[in-house]
């Protein structure tokens, strides 16, 4: 029996080698995808969370996003047109427009409200309207009055010009309605927004609202 001194030593084969070798890059690969694997869980959780924060941003957004106001001009007459030449001096408008509150959850306050008509965009009179009141959510409320006397700034060339257009089949006005409003969302009120309706209105020889322009939603922008 040979002594431990005089044991030949083994060599490591190259195929022995060749197995080390196989057995550390498996297991390296192994190690490197289940990191992988882990690391790709992680980001789609993450990326999944975060879609759906998105969504729901979104949909409150959609929720609470305030919508602006709606006016349409119901009623638009100047009775004096169907006398002609003899209603200048008597000379009024009546008008009935109404204000909408489309949005769902938001209530709107109109601190001061005025209405304005033109002609050829030139004032020819106008007047607060209404008092400050609070809107509810999916409410409408109705703006009406008479223009005439101090209100109401009609010269005898002014006239002309409206009978000149009567010969024509219509007379065109320009109805503006402005409003300060705020928008209430839960307990909390927006900053104050100044909004602009201006509703074009044709009138016949008989002095009344053409069908074509009436109930006719307004355009309607904020400055």
């Amino acid at each position: 029996m040979r002594s431990p001194e005089n044991r030949i030593p083994i060599r490591a084969t190259p195929e022995m080698m060749k197995r080390h070798h196989s057995a550390h890059y498996y297991a390296h690969r192994v190690k490197e995808s289940l990191t992988t694997r882990v690391s790709k869980l992680v980001c789609t959780i993450f990326l999944g969370l975060l879609f759906l924060v998105g969504i729901i941003t979104f949909i409150l957004w959609l929720s609470l996003r305030p919508h602006r106001p709606r006016f349409h001009v119901q009623q638009f007459s100047i009775p004096a047109l169907a006398a002609a030449a003899e209603g200048f001096e008597n000379a009024q408008i009546i008008y009935n427009a109404t204000v909408r509150n489309s949005n769902q959850n938001i209530g709107i306050y109109y601190d001061s409200s005025a209405i304005t008509v033109f002609y050829e965009d030139q004032s020819i009179g106008g007047a607060p309207v209404l008092f400050p009141f609070y809107q509810e959510p999916k409410n409408t409320t109705v703006i009406a009055g008479v223009l005439g006397g101090a209100s109401l700034t009609v010269t005898n060339q002014r006239w002309q010009q409206f009978l000149a257009a009567r010969a024509r089949g219509e007379v065109v006005f320009r109805l503006e309605i402005t409003s300060t409003i705020r928008f209430k969302i839960s307990s909390w009120d927006s900053k104050r927004h100044r909004v602009h309706a201006n509703c074009p209105v044709g009138v016949g020889p008989d002095g009344l609202i053409l069908p074509a322009y009436r109930d006719r939603k307004c355009p309607v922008y904020f400055s």
